[in-house]
């Protein structure tokens, strides 16, 4: 998994805390860069909804985005002259590329081309825009809109792997119709969707600064035999959103995964785990450091008492498998003397409220995530969920299907605001 913002509404609630803090922010400066696709037609609205979210916009164009939409109508909503050459004498003499670099807070690349992608993997700076990049310490932010085939290719899909690696910021692209025809994934998200989403990202309260949170998230893999063993269905999808999420609130993360299928987010620490018991370890390890604690993983409740060093062979017949109990790790760190804050998470498929509750009570927690696996479309494996919020006083709080980015967002939000209070 890549660093993704799937983009669903917000309860106005929440969206309205969020606003009101942004408005008493100073504006941030963002240079949005313009690549030479179809979508580039949607930048004149982008430009518009990013300065009604606090954003000083200027706007750098490739030459081929020129074919797409005038620099003149962007130099019109934006209020400021357009850049598309590296080598412009009165740009140098006022805002050259170096200075506009170093003014620029974020820089945000939408449409961003497969050709542009490929530059930025190989550092190659043969355009005002791929030496800005360069040349700048923003936070770089791409949002990719291409052919639906040209983003499925193995070449493309490697280089939004490094492109992650190397700290950018990918916001996925939409699936729809597109204007070739086809019908797939690369579609540019709507202008008013990322203009929200880079206000998520450089607007977020930071309610957990100067705190330390330990995440555990994904599957445990118990072992039979070399070939074999126990596990679940878990992705790790919500542990890793969780992880983005509180470091968008300034956190210090520590992330500890049993094994997945996608790309971590760029926490402070990350720590990979097999089994349960190995979980245990790296926890208890981290535990006098944990102002906050997000028990996410789904550890498997047994491992077999006996690890076969050879590959059990099949025989025809009946086999028995006798279990041990793993470690309750949430229980255990719930259940300490000088315990951090707890959160605890719920995968029932029946009694949701009264499954939930208990484990709330049982294990020490403070508050208790629980979803429903038994509803198609979220929890395991999906990248939506829908999640009962319960605290310590048995106050609760429904959040409805959402993508888990932003669930992980408004969790980390709900987690703030009950330490600060």
């Amino acid at each position: 998994m890549s660093v993704q913002f799937v983009v669903t509404p917000v309860h106005l609630s929440f969206k309205e805390s969020i606003l009101t803090k942004i408005q008493k922010l100073p504006h941030k400066n963002l240079v949005l860069g313009i690549c030479g696709g179809i979508a580039a037609y949607k930048c004149a609205d982008l430009v518009r909804r990013l300065k009604e979210q606090n954003f000083d916009v200027r706007v750098v164009m490739t030459q081929a985005a020129k074919e797409f939409i005038t620099p003149m109508t962007l130099q019109a909503v934006s209020g400021h002259p357009v850049h598309s050459e590296l080598f412009d004498a009165e740009m140098e003499a006022a805002m050259g590329h170096i200075e506009l670099g170093k003014w620029a807070d974020y820089i945000l690349i939408a449409p961003a081309t497969a050709n542009t992608i490929a530059k930025l993997v190989h550092g190659e700076a043969n355009d005002l825009l791929t030496t800005l990049v360069l040349a700048s310490q923003a936070q770089v932010i791409v949002a990719p809109a291409m052919n639906q085939q040209m983003w499925s290719n193995a070449t493309t899909q490697q280089n939004i792997k490094n492109l992650i690696q190397q700290g950018i910021i990918l916001i996925e692209p939409a699936s729809g119709v597109q204007a070739c025809g086809d019908v797939g994934v690369g579609r540019m998200p709507e202008p008013a969707d990322i203009a929200n989403m880079l206000a998520d990202i450089a607007f977020q309260p930071q309610t957990l600064k100067s705190k330390h949170i330990v995440i555990t998230a994904g599957p445990t893999v118990e072992p039979i035999d070399p070939v074999r063993f126990l596990s679940n269905h878990s992705s790790g999808k919500m542990g890793y959103a969780l992880a983005r999420a509180a470091l968008q609130a300034g956190a210090k993360v520590t992330l500890i995964s049993g094994p997945v299928n996608i790309q971590p987010p760029k926490v402070d620490t990350f720590i990979s785990v097999t089994t349960a018991s190995q979980m245990f370890d790296a926890v208890k390890q981290n535990f006098d450091q944990t102002d906050i604690f997000i028990g996410c993983a789904a550890v498997a409740d047994y491992a077999p008492d006996k690890v076969s060093e050879q590959k059990i062979k099949k025989k025809g017949e009946q086999i028995n498998l006798l279990l041990k109990p793993n470690p309750d790790i949430i229980s255990w760190v719930g259940n300490q003397k000088d315990k951090p804050f707890v959160v605890g998470f719920a995968a029932e498929s029946e009694h949701l409220q009264q499954n939930a509750i208990k484990k709330l009570k049982t294990k020490g927690l403070n508050l208790i995530c629980a979803n429903d696996i038994s509803q198609p479309g979220v929890g395991f494996n999906s990248s939506s969920n829908r999640i009962l919020m319960i605290d310590d006083n048995l106050d609760e709080t429904l959040l409805e299907t959402d993508s888990k980015d932003n669930l992980a967002k408004k969790i980390i939000f709900e987690i703030g605001s009950k330490i600060i209070n």
